[in-house]
């Protein structure tokens, strides 16, 4: 049926035709001319899936694996108290020269040295004895003639000031009385501040609502949700890199100064093993020569058996290929009853990443450090990896136990700083409170204060390879 419409002598006659409206096949627009670009054609074909284009980016995990206890604090900082150890070494403050069958006056102080003490010269072994000293407590007493042992010429030498001496013993003679002096046991009282990290992520309340192609997880299509996912992802690893990166600030950065701040720092697990531990140099460790010399500092140490390798690539790698090697070294004999780390248990540490072997009495559960290998990051500084021993250390004022490892956050009835979150807005997503309150936002906070004891730095190692 013909549509016929009356219309004014003012309308368009384009599309009339005697007064009545057109309805042949050139009145009708197609359907490609309401399409404006080429693509538009054709229906999106959007893949949802948001590609992990460098893999799991995550790098903690460091601590946990580790056994690092986590303990609550209540105070600014923690103090725990080390000992000492029980022998030490001295070196003269000037060069001495000693000659066969004569007493030599020595020019250095050393306390808790006194008369008829038995001295070694590391060097060369030669011993003499202490036939006199001056001064009258412990913390001062001067040598004053240092007579060798035994006679000839082998003792016509000299002890410059870079020769350790050691103290190994005394001999009185009949009838003299009990020495004068005695030597405090050595207690070091450590002291970690806190450290206060932080982060944020914001969106206001149009993209709170607002949906993507991209499936973020669980089905939501919501951009921000995958931004404050990361937001957090990177919060905590912030915090960890603070536990092992952190330093304390020292003279120069205090409040008022210039520059001024109020942060003391803390001390992380490269400072506290750098300051008292030991700490392995080399472009790689390839052979069992490198290991054994490891071991061998392990052994002055009083190093526990069992150790945990984390390494950075290069090192990572140079252990495979010894591992590769392994049966014609012996690397990896006796493991079945070598996993106390993993209750003894070689498919859990398997399971964790770990590859093991034994050297010299000492197991080594190697895993590959994620965090040294991200270009983003610290790749391509000198430290290439770390040595974490496996055990219980036993505290020094209390006996009380503890992992090698602590990590400490602040805590008090019920309320804790490990990990606090919460989230600030001015109606968006539900939150109405705090300073955001008249803003078109929703803010997401994240804290923590922690801070990591590491405990008989000693027995650590740090891999650097410059």
């Amino acid at each position: 049926m013909a549509i016929s419409k009356t219309v004014n002598a003012s309308d368009s006659s384009s599309n009339l035709n005697n007064g009545t409206m057109r309805t042949d096949p050139a009145r009708y627009v197609s359907l490609g001319d309401f399409l404006t670009t080429e693509n538009a054609y054709n229906s999106p074909d959007v893949r949802e899936m948001l590609v992990k284009t460098y893999g799991d980016q995550g790098i903690t995990g460091f601590l946990t694996l580790t056994g690092a206890t986590k303990n609550a604090g209540q105070a600014d900082q923690v103090e725990y108290f080390e000992e000492r150890r029980r022998h030490k070494r001295f070196t003269p403050a000037a060069t001495i020269t000693f000659a066969a069958g004569t007493a030599t006056t020595a020019g250095f102080t050393e306390s808790g040295l006194q008369k008829y003490d038995v001295i070694m010269k590391v060097a060369d072994g030669e011993r003499f004895l202490v036939t006199s000293a001056s001064g009258n407590t412990a913390s001062l007493r001067s040598l004053g003639a240092v007579y060798p042992m035994t006679g000839g010429t082998a003792y016509a030498t000299s002890a410059t000031t870079s020769q350790p001496f050691a103290l190994v013993g005394n001999m009185y003679p009949q009838g003299s009385d009990q020495p004068t002096i005695f030597t405090e046991p050595g207690i070091d009282r450590r002291i970690n501040p806190f450290a206060i990290v932080k982060e944020r992520f914001q969106v206001n309340g149009s993209q709170a609502t607002n949906i993507g192609y991209i499936n973020v997880g669980n089905g939501d299509y919501r951009w921000f949700m995958y931004g404050e996912q990361e937001a957090r992802k990177r919060f905590m690893d912030k915090r960890e890199m603070t536990l092992l990166f952190g330093d304390i600030l020292h003279a120069g950065l205090t409040a008022g100064s210039s520059p001024a701040t109020d942060v003391r720092g803390t001390e992380g697990y490269f400072a506290a093993v750098e300051g008292r531990g030991n700490i392995y140099t080399g472009a790689s460790i390839d052979s069992l020569t490198e290991i054994d010399t490891i071991i061998i500092e392990m052994d002055k140490q009083g190093a526990p058996a069992e150790y945990a390798m984390y390494l950075g690539r290069t090192f990572d790698l140079d252990i495979d290929d010894l591992l590769a090697r392994g049966v014609a070294t012996g690397l990896n004999n006796g493991l079945p009853s070598q996993f106390g780390a993993f209750n003894n248990s070689p498919e859990m540490a398997v399971n964790l990443g770990f590859k093991s072997f034994t050297r010299g009495g000492y197991t080594f559960h190697k895993h590959s450090w994620k965090l040294l290998n991200d270009p983003t990051l610290v790749a391509g500084s000198p430290y290439g990896g770390a040595l974490i021993p496996m055990s219980m250390v036993a505290d020094a004022r209390t006996g009380i136990k503890s992992p090698a490892l602590e990590m400490n956050y602040k805590a008090s009835n019920g309320y804790s700083r490990e990990m606090e979150h919460w989230v600030t807005g001015g109606g968006v997503l539900g939150y109405n409170n705090n300073g955001d309150a008249g803003k078109d936002v929703a803010t997401f906070h994240y804290r923590s204060e922690v801070n990591l004891v590491t405990r008989a730095a000693n027995q650590h190692f740090v891999l650097k390879t410059a």
